[in-house]
């Protein structure tokens, strides 16, 4: 399965408008589209940073519709009044769904570069994601790769603001962990609102 994330960096004023253009026009013409599995969306308040997801079947369906969403993309561009958008895409690597998202949850997203791809996917499976789920207020958590860039996207999504900023300590100290174990260099970490969660994923773990 593959996925292609959308970052806008926007107006701050313009979140509302922003997430409520995603939910009722954004979300119900890509769903319609062939091979598409979902969408989410989360959003930094203060920011105005929000990152579109969309995950897809096949690398063939992921590519296929590309024309479609660009035409979709460019309009909640311009109703958040943002920049040009950061178009990426993913191979999904492995997703695990404690329970479903639920109203006030937020996410902790890394990005990083990994040496090897393969051995840093199989670190987070077997070490990494057992110590996510013993975190309080665990909900789920994914890991999507570019091959071509040995990049690696990894969220953890929490059932709160408040269970997401206390983890914040362990998962500095998980970050710790996987800098000296695997060899990853990390290229940001972010929190955001899960301001939508539409994804039709199965268990990749």
């Amino acid at each position: 399965m593959y996925a292609r994330s959308t970052t806008i960096k926007g107006d701050p004023s313009a979140v509302d408008a922003g997430i409520a253009h995603v939910r009722d026009e954004v979300l119900p013409k890509v769903t319609t589209l062939d091979g598409c599995l979902g969408m989410s969306f989360v959003i930094d308040r203060e920011t105005g940073r929000g990152i579109a997801t969309t995950a897809w079947e096949s690398e063939e369906a992921l590519n296929a519709s590309a024309e479609r969403v660009g035409s979709i993309r460019s309009r909640a561009t311009e109703i958040m009044n943002a920049e040009a958008p950061l178009v990426e895409n993913w191979e999904v690597a492995a997703m695990h769904r404690n329970h479903t998202s639920r109203d006030g949850s937020c996410c902790r997203i890394t990005w990083t570069h990994a040496p090897d791809l393969d051995t840093t996917v199989d670190f987070w499976r077997n070490e990494l994601l057992p110590k996510f789920e013993r975190m309080d207020g665990f909900c789920s958590a994914s890991m999507l790769i570019d091959r071509v860039g040995s990049r690696t996207c990894g969220t953890v999504t929490f059932d709160s603001r408040a269970a997401l900023e206390a983890s914040r300590a362990e998962a500095a100290t998980i970050r710790d962990l996987a800098a000296r174990a695997v060899g990853v260099e990390f290229l940001d970490v972010a929190e955001f609102e899960l301001a939508m969660a539409h994804l039709r994923l199965p268990e990749l773990v």
